[in-house]
């Protein structure tokens, strides 16, 4: 399910400004194939990210991150050089996707889309070789 959509991109930018970028064939509508692959783009560079604290795919998209693909698809549609305003919705999207993979921002889904967060009743258990250097090894040097 990709998590925007050209509906999506034209009430974002306008219908104007999406025919500039995505109508290459100039028929008056944008162009199919174009879209996808900016939407394909935007949901590859936010599954890069999602992974790192998601199960993948998401049972629903939150309005946040439909927000955030779609600054990066439009970003992505301006091939020829994007206006600063869609560079600085770029860099916003992205600077949350990465701030939402370190843990500073919750996406609202499902519990059951959440990975267990660690020390959720999992121990740490680490097999391995005897130690060489123990406490009762060491015993009188400590």
């Amino acid at each position: 399910m990709p998590y925007a959509s050209l509906n999506d991109l034209i009430e974002r930018a306008g219908q104007d400004e999406i025919l500039q970028v995505a109508d290459r064939d100039v028929d008056g509508t944008p162009d199919p194939d174009v879209v996808e692959a900016a939407l394909v783009h935007a949901d590859n560079v936010a599954n890069g990210y999602l992974k790192v604290r998601y199960r993948l795919p998401l049972a629903s998209v939150p309005d946040l991150l439909r927000t955030w693909c779609v600054a990066i698809a439009r970003y992505y549609l301006h091939r020829d050089g994007p206006p600063d305003y869609v560079v600085r919705d770029w860099k916003a999207a992205d600077q949350a996707l990465k701030d939402m993979a370190r843990g500073l921002i919750d996406l609202p889904v499902d519990e059951g889309e959440q990975p267990p967060v660690a020390g959720d009743g999992e121990d740490v258990r680490v097999v391995g070789p005897e130690p060489v250097f123990s406490r009762d090894k060491l015993e009188g040097w400590l």
